[in-house]
């Protein structure tokens, strides 16, 4: 008998060892990290990663904890969080969680912990979630997913678990919303863990200080999401924490002075980037949710006007009155009495160039150095310069470039006056004019620019923008914004230039909003309102970029060709994405020296985005602050992709049919 016994308990122990070889997440026992893969929402071959975490603990239902971040207006207490996330039966848990009354407004990216349901789902495989419900609005799921419920679901998931196709869906219909949770495994109860919490990674987050904000091991953190100290994170993805007991309100740390620099993207088709940090987040669509981040912008901003430029030229300093120092004589600005006053102002913080060393560097203003129309290349002490000739008192763009230190922003070294017409020396860009690119037939030697190329253009002219409009003192609106007002340097960095028409983004005296009645700009990418009733707002901005977004995406003019019955941009990408068999009008709407050789999901990201900047009524624009969150996260998804990928899941998609 007990013979009998021990064969049955060695025969239970190898059918169970062969189990756990056939099933490594049980093996295992954690949970995988997503690992960004939810941004692909066509994707069918992510190992159900993005469906939800393994049903694998030791119990099928628990209790288990949510993050969310504040989000006014609609989400802006504990009180309508709790509705959102289907936790309305935990509110008073939520209040003392948090120190927190329910109706009380809270700021504005607070992060909120939120007690949820746990069970495992009757489907095969078998999911860990909660279910919330939602009455849809104008979302998609990709929306509803990372930007209403900032990465706490995904579309896959709600696809799956919804039987509304997801290009049609409609306003009011009833969505299951299963949120992304999970219940302690084997391995992390015998350690001690009680509970599993999802953590919404965001700016400057690591597994360390994350660690660190629950009061819990780093290997525990890392063990839990099946991570090494080498991988990658993403805002806005969740990451199980671990916990011994019930968590109590969190208090987290002031971020990093400065985020990881920014990688270029070289020439070419190059796959993802290797290198490891935790990116920059974005909720697609979040705009609300982005001014919270003010602070953190504030101070990174502080400290990149006090580093010195990480490239670019930084052409050498002149005398006044001799081409061969390579110091800077101190200029006083009684020296300069009949200047404007904003030139004097400035000559303390840019080189004074005398008229004979624009002559010696641009070699005359010959026209084998004549860039563009009064634009020409110099060179000084072996620095490549752009000397720009203008007429008239320029003060007020020098005041603004002279205050500016960022790299998406053309920068002015120096200036000189002669004879009435001043003379504005630039760092210098390798590769021309975005509109070359896109639009000029003359430059043979143009390749194409690539998918990568294009989104990372245009995630820094976002930077820009949003560094404009809230985080210079005081802000600026560009009002000139167009793809020949953007150059690009020998490694693709983009770089807005012409503050011309620049001004100050503030409300008159008696509060309402500027106006203008000398309405100046291109066709095709002056907002309604502007053209209409001279209405002045960063809007304006907005709907320019907007512009530039459908013509990096189309590699179309903006205006189009009216005698070839081309309507503007802004127009056709309303009529691509509103009507029928939007996946067939987009692949048509986007260029097609591409070749397909683009993420058609992250495209389709990108032309919604670009939809709403360049919406009829301005208060239907996100603000630049939201639009530059959306498009990074659209550009490091961008890194990660493979083109073989694409070919791959068109292949499969082919072969289904």
């Amino acid at each position: 008998m007990e013979s009998a016994i021990s064969l049955y308990a060695l025969s239970s122990f190898f059918s169970f060892l062969l189990l756990l070889l056939h099933q490594p997440r049980l093996l295992l026992s954690q949970q995988a990290y997503v690992n960004n893969k939810q941004l692909a929402c066509d994707d069918t071959t992510n190992d159900n990663l993005t469906e939800g975490f393994a049903c694998n603990g030791l119990r099928n239902s628990c209790r288990s904890y949510v993050t969310f971040r504040s989000n006014p207006p609609a989400y802006a207490s504990l009180v309508s969080v709790s509705y959102l996330l289907n936790s309305q039966p935990y509110i008073a848990e939520m209040t003392s969680i948090n120190n927190l009354t329910d109706v009380e407004p809270v700021a504005s990216d607070t992060l909120i912990i939120a007690p949820v349901d746990c069970a495992c789902t009757s489907s095969s495989p078998s999911y860990y979630q909660h279910n919330a419900s939602y009455v849809l609005k104008s979302e998609t799921y990709m929306l509803l997913a990372n930007d209403t419920y900032q990465g706490l679901t995904t579309c896959q998931a709600l696809m799956a678990q919804n039987p509304y196709d997801a290009r049609n869906l409609t306003k009011g219909l009833n969505l299951t919303v299963p949120v992304r949770c999970a219940c302690p495994t084997a391995t992390q109860s015998s350690a001690g863990a009680r509970y599993l919490l999802a953590y919404l990674v965001t700016w400057g987050d690591d597994i360390s200080s994350i660690a660190e904000m629950f009061g819990v091991s780093e290997k525990s953190v890392l063990d839990a999401n099946e991570l090494t100290e080498k991988s990658t994170i993403y805002p806005f993805t969740p990451i199980l924490v671990p916990l011994p007991k019930e968590p109590t309100k969190i208090v987290t740390a002031p971020p990093p002075a400065s985020p990881p620099a920014t990688p270029s993207v070289p020439a070419g088709n190059n796959s993802g980037s290797s290198k490891k940090w935790v990116f920059v987040g974005v909720g697609v669509g979040g705009g609300v949710l982005v001014i919270a981040l003010a602070l953190w912008f504030f101070c990174y901003y502080s400290q990149k006007r006090k580093q010195p430029r990480s490239s670019g030229l930084t052409p050498k300093k002149f005398s006044e009155t001799s081409t061969t120092d390579d110091t800077t004589v101190p200029v006083k600005g009684s020296s300069y009495s009949g200047f404007s006053s904003g030139v004097r102002d400035a000559i303390e913080t840019l080189t004074v160039y005398t008229y004979q060393d624009l002559q010696a560097a641009t070699g005359f203003f010959s026209e084998e150095n004549k860039i563009k129309g009064s634009v020409y290349r110099g060179v000084f002490k072996n620095d490549d310069a752009a000397v720009k000739v203008l007429k008239g008192d320029v003060s007020s763009e020098i005041n603004i470039l002279r205050q500016i230190n960022h790299s998406n922003i053309i920068r002015l070294s120096g200036f000189c006056v002669h004879e009435g017409n001043t003379y504005l020396v630039y760092e210098y860009a390798e590769n021309g004019s975005l509109s070359d690119w896109l639009h000029s037939k003359k430059f043979e030697s143009y390749s194409v620019l690539s998918w990568k190329q294009r989104v990372q253009v245009a995630y820094h002219i976002a930077d820009a923008l949003n560094y404009l409009h809230n985080y210079t003192n005081p802000p600026y609106i560009h009002k000139n914004l167009k793809s020949s007002n953007v150059l690009l340097d020998a490694n693709f960095r983009a770089m807005v230039a012409n503050f011309g028409l620049a001004r100050l983004a503030e409300h008159n005296e008696e509060g309402g909003l500027q106006m203008t009645r000398h309405v100046v700009g291109t066709q095709g990418y002056m907002a309604p309102e502007y053209i209409e009733n001279g209405v002045i707002t960063p809007k304006l901005d907005v709907f320019a970029f907007g512009v530039v977004m459908l013509e990096l995406l189309s590699g179309r003019e903006a205006a189009g060709d009216s005698k070839n019955g081309e309507e503007m941009l802004s127009a056709a990408i309303k009529r691509v994405l509103d009507g029928d068999n939007v996946r067939e009008n987009l692949r048509a709407f986007i260029d097609a020296s591409l070749k397909n050789d683009y993420p058609l999901d992250l495209a389709f990201s990108t032309a919604e985005l670009a939809k709403r900047c360049v919406a009829s009524d301005l208060n239907a624009r996100p603000e630049m602050a939201e639009v530059f969150i959306t498009l990074s996260k659209i550009f490091y998804s961008s890194l990660d992709w493979d083109p073989s990928d694409e070919l791959d899941r068109s292949q499969s998609m082919s072969r289904g049919r």
